[in-house]
């Protein structure tokens, strides 16, 4: 790439600022036409070359993002940003224009290239400066631009958060410094990855992977329910499912009486707050491992359960260990303050294993009932900020599972929000859970049926009975079913 011929000018105002980074976000989907390609490429340059976009982060031919863009003579650019948590990311995931945003590490040597040019805020914007000079550079607000979110920010800068590096026609693969972190094989480069689809990475002890289980814990589950022949209420009916679930993915980590090192687990109890629901010797703990949750059961129940013998299924008296136990004392069912408590969990576990291949974390949230003291848009955000992280194996799953008390016609893994007809609540779950890749559906289809191969299916369900909860807390643990015991 040629530069300017002050770019060391430029390059100190990078250094002063300590930026060693730029980003631009896009659809997993779209990674393997752009290391086919060679680079990122310009939406004009990907017609005339007629490279497919999968999944174009601006809307595609005819939408308002491109028409912008001829309006501004910005379709010959790539526009990359300060920022790895873009708000247009975030519009561009509403919009259901990309599912699974990945974010791009840029080498900012491609601030001084010749024909790049330097934007104060969104480059669309009336009110924008765009300029290839020092001083179009120099017009950047850079300590704006640093800041972790645009909402931290006083109103009136928000906009120059956005903040545009603009590179024409292309970036080069050796400009996106973690192009090779995603299992795809680099042109000219085949040993340094190799080939994989994504959430397909082996679970090991060097790999692990996390689930967090977020249990709505609001009066309202104090509902009577039957479960295993039984009345109770929906708490208690959902602990016994949880604690069941735990148990079964800490009886995978056991070889040879070792308890493994294969997953991390949450569980957030919410309704006026969102708080650790382990109880007894794990009480307060957020993320635990299996060898702790093994050695420190709260107690010990005897219950019902379906028992499949030579002669059929029968129900027998069984013991079972508890961790969690059942609460439905919340006036309130902020399930925003869940979303918020998971998030900060995951940044920190992200941070641990960001550049590992390990399978991305699952997020299984249970709710009777509609989140209130927040709107849709806030949780709308909050489930897209949970969904953008991910690993390099794949982004974070979030499973939405809406409960009822007795028998009603439940919808599970839908394919298109059609299929809700018309159930406004569901409609709102179907929007904050994740599009879950094709490797699920083989489950999705041996447990429910009347599924087909090839279409991708959300991750959620709405009046949902408790042996379909079950059902469903058995498809969002399937990458469990990942472990490699020799690791």
């Amino acid at each position: 790439m040629e530069k300017k011929t002050d770019w060391q000018e430029f390059k100190a105002i990078l250094d002063r600022h300590g930026i060693k980074k730029l980003y631009h976000f896009t659809d997993r989907d779209n990674l393997d036409a752009i290391i086919k390609n060679g680079g990122l490429y310009s939406w004009k340059d990907c017609e005339e070359k007629g490279i497919t976009i999968p999944k174009p982060g601006g809307g595609g031919r005819g939408s308002l993002s491109w028409g912008l863009d001829v309006r501004k003579g910005l379709e010959r650019y790539v526009r990359v940003s300060f920022t790895n948590n873009h708000p247009m990311m975030y519009v561009a995931m509403n919009e259901d224009r990309i599912s699974n945003p990945v974010i791009l590490e840029i080498d900012p040597e491609v601030v001084f290239g010749s024909e790049t040019k330097y934007a104060d805020r969104n480059a669309t914007r009336n009110d924008v400066q765009v300029g290839s000079s020092l001083d179009d550079f120099k017009q950047i607000h850079f300590e704006t631009v640093k800041s972790r979110n645009h909402f931290d920010l006083m109103q009136d800068e928000q906009p120059f958060f956005q903040a545009e590096i603009l590179v024409k026609n292309c970036i080069p693969l050796q400009y996106i410094t973690n192009i090779a972190n995603f299992g795809i094989p680099i042109p000219n480069q085949p040993t340094q990855m190799q080939s994989k689809n994504a959430y397909t990475a082996r679970v090991d002890r060097e790999h692990p992977t996390a689930f967090l289980f977020l249990v709505d814990q609001s009066v309202s589950m104090r509902r009577i329910t039957t479960f295993n022949g039984e009345d109770m209420t929906l708490s208690e009916a959902v602990a016994r499912i949880v604690n069941s679930q735990v148990n079964e993915l800490v009886e995978r980590c056991v070889k040879n009486d070792e308890t493994r090192h294969y997953f991390d687990i949450a569980m957030i109890g919410y309704g006026e707050e969102a708080y650790s629901a382990w109880t007894g010797a794990l009480e307060g703990r957020d993320f635990v491992t299996p060898e702790e949750i093994r050695d420190h059961p709260f107690r010990k129940i005897t219950v019902k359960e379906e028992v499949r013998t030579r002669k059929g299924v029968t129900m027998k008296e069984v013991e079972k260990k508890q961790w969690m136990t059942a609460r439905h004392d919340g006036s309130w069912t902020h399930m925003d303050k869940a979303f918020r408590r998971a998030e900060s969990l995951l940044r920190e576990w992200m941070e641990r294993h960001h550049e590992k291949d390990c399978y991305p974390p699952t997020i299984i949230n249970i709710t009777d009932g509609e989140y209130n003291k927040t709107t849709h848009d806030e949780m709308l955000q909050l489930a897209n900020q949970l969904k953008s992280m991910f690993t390099n194996d794949g982004n974070v799953l979030l499973f939405n599972i809406h409960i009822v008390p007795g028998a009603s016609e439940s919808v599970v893994f839908p394919a298109a929000s059609a299929e809700l007809n018309g159930n406004g609540y569901g409609e709102k779950l179907y929007n904050m859970s994740s599009l879950l890749p094709l490797n699920y559906n083989d489950q999705i289809r041996a447990v429910f049926g009347d599924k087909q191969a090839d279409i991708r299916y959300h991750a959620m369900g709405v009046n949902a009975g408790m042996e379909r909860l079950v059902k469903m807390m058995k498809i969002g643990t399937l990458s469990s079913m990942l472990v490699n015991q020799n690791l």
